[in-house]
């Protein structure tokens, strides 16, 4: 079972674990256009793996060759995020099913659920705790 973390604790392990990496599955469009996690307070940058190829949302067969080749250990922390926390919740399966030992999903991911007028990044997730992100 993938554990479910707020982006709020995600950040204070970042902070305080060297060995903590967060993995951004989104696409190298929301990316781009959606922003980003900000990690320069850590120290560190996200890293970028495609769970789903844009723009045919086909999964990426290449996922954990991308993991290995970024330098994620299999005794690091790793911590999934995408845009609502689907995504990284199957990234982080993956990951578990292929060696990694400490895989996390990012609760509510990048931008949260959609508030009542259809919109995101207002309910929950990184962007709706206030942790830093930028524009790409």
């Amino acid at each position: 079972m993938i554990e479910d973390l707020a982006p709020r604790q995600v950040w204070e392990a970042l902070m305080s674990n060297p060995d903590a990496a967060l993995c951004d599955v989104r696409t190298n469009a929301e990316w781009s256009f959606v922003g980003l996690p900000d990690l320069t307070e850590t120290g560190k940058q996200p890293v970028l793996v495609q769970w789903q190829v844009y723009p045919s949302m086909q999964q990426n067969t290449k996922f954990l060759e991308a993991l290995a080749a970024a330098k994620l250990e299999h005794d690091g922390h790793i911590y999934f995020i995408c845009r609502s926390g689907a995504r990284s919740m199957a990234a982080a399966q993956a990951a578990k099913a292929a060696g990694y030992k400490h895989v996390y999903n990012v609760k509510d991911g990048f931008e949260g659920p959609q508030d009542a007028r259809g919109h995101r990044g207002n309910v929950g997730g990184w962007k709706a705790e206030g942790l830093p992100w930028k524009q790409g």
